[in-house]
C-alpha cells in the first residue's frame, strides 16, 4: 500500500479535468466492428457483500482529505462512512451536505462529505478493456468520475504521470459524459477529449450505463454501452509526448463543486449517490 503521504500527494496533485471546457459532442457513435479476441479478466469487483460493509481492502484503498487544486467542496472520509455496499451487489458512494467531525477544507469548515477510492499499490493495468457499470447522480455541482492515473505519479508528478478520464459528468449536463486524456503539454483546459450525449434529452442518472475504454499501445478508444464515440492516438497530441504505455491505477470518486461543475445551488438535493454495479478490467490474449 502506498504511504499516507503519497496518497495525500496523489489526492492533491491529481487534477481531474477540472478546467476542461465543455468538450464538444463527438460525431455519431458507432458500434466497434472489431471482433474481440479471447479475454482474460485481470480485475473484477461486483461488490457482493453485506449491506453497510466497506469495499474489499484487497482491491481498493480509501483516500481522505480535500482538494484545493480543483476547488472541490467535499471532504473525502475514511472507511465506509461515505462508501459502502448495499447488500444487493452495488457499491454506493454518497455525497452529503454535512460535517459531522468538523473536517477542515481549503476554504474553512467543510460543507460536504463524500468518498474517493483507488487501486494504487493493489492493482495496475497496462492496456486492456477497462469498464464500469454505474448509475450516476444528478444535480448542479455534482461531479462523479471513473478514471486512471499513472502509477508513477509520486515520482514524476501530474500531468507527467498521465491521466485517462474514462467517464466524467458535471451536473449541469445531465445527458452528457466526457472522456479526456491529460499529459505533459495537454492538461487542464488543454486536455484532449470529447463528450458523448444521450438522445432525446435522456439523463445518465435515470439508468445504469457502462463506461469503458479499450486501451492499446498508441491508441485509446472510449465507449458508452458499447457505442464508440472517440479514439485518440499520439497524432492527436500536437507533438506532445504520449505517456500511456505504462501501469495505471483505477479511481472512483464523487466530488461536490469545483472549477468545472461549479458549486451546488438551491436546486441541488442531497444526499446524492454514485451506484456502481461492477468494475472490470480484461486483457486480450492476442
Amino acid at each position: 500500500m502506498a504511504s499516507p503521504r503519497l496518497l495525500r500527494k496523489c489526492l492533491l496533485a491529481a487534477l481531474p479535468a477540472a478546467l476542461v471546457a465543455a468538450a464538444s459532442v463527438a460525431p455519431a457513435a458507432h458500434a466497434d466492428p472489431t471482433p474481440r479476441a479471447a479475454q482474460a479478466v485481470t480485475f473484477s469487483d461486483t461488490f457482493d457483500g453485506a449491506a453497510g460493509s466497506g469495499v474489499d481492502q484487497g482491491k481498493w484503498q480509501v483516500e481522505t482529505g480535500d482538494n484545493v487544486n480543483n476547488h472541490e467542496r467535499q471532504y473525502y472520509t475514511a472507511g465506509n462512512n461515505n462508501a459502502k455496499l448495499d447488500g444487493q451487489g452495488h457499491l454506493v458512494i454518497e455525497a452529503r451536505r454535512e460535517n459531522p467531525a468538523n473536517y477542515q477544507c481549503w476554504y474553512g469548515s467543510c460543507e460536504y462529505t463524500s468518498s474517493r477510492l483507488n487501486t494504487s499499490g493493489k492493482f495496475t493495468a497496462t492496456y486492456g478493456h477497462v469498464e464500469a457499470r454505474m448509475k450516476i447522480p444528478r444535480g448542479q455541482g455534482i461531479w462523479p468520475a471513473f478514471w486512471m492515473l499513472g502509477q508513477d505519479i509520486g515520482d514524476v508528478g501530474w500531468p507527467n504521470s498521465g491521466e485517462i478520464d474514462i467517464m466524467e459528468n458535471v451536473g449541469f449536463e445531465p445527458g452528457t459524459v466526457h472522456g479526456t486524456l491529460h499529459g505533459p503539454g495537454y492538461s487542464g483546459s488543454g486536455g484532449i477529449g470529447a463528450g458523448y450525449s444521450l438522445p432525446n434529452g435522456e439523463a445518465f442518472a435515470d439508468a445504469f450505463h457502462t463506461f469503458a475504454v479499450d486501451w492499446a499501445p498508441n491508441k485509446i478508444t472510449w465507449s458508452v454501452d458499447g457505442a464508440v464515440y472517440q479514439t485518440r492516438t499520439p497524432a492527436d497530441l500536437n507533438g506532445n509526448t504520449w505517456v500511456f504505455d505504462k501501469p495505471f491505477f483505477l479511481i472512483l470518486n464523487l466530488a461536490v463543486g469545483g472549477y468545472w461543475p461549479g458549486d451546488p445551488d438551491g436546486s441541488t438535493s442531497f444526499p446524492q449517490q454514485l451506484v456502481v454495479d461492477e468494475v472490470k478490467v480484461t486483457t486480450s490474449d492476442g
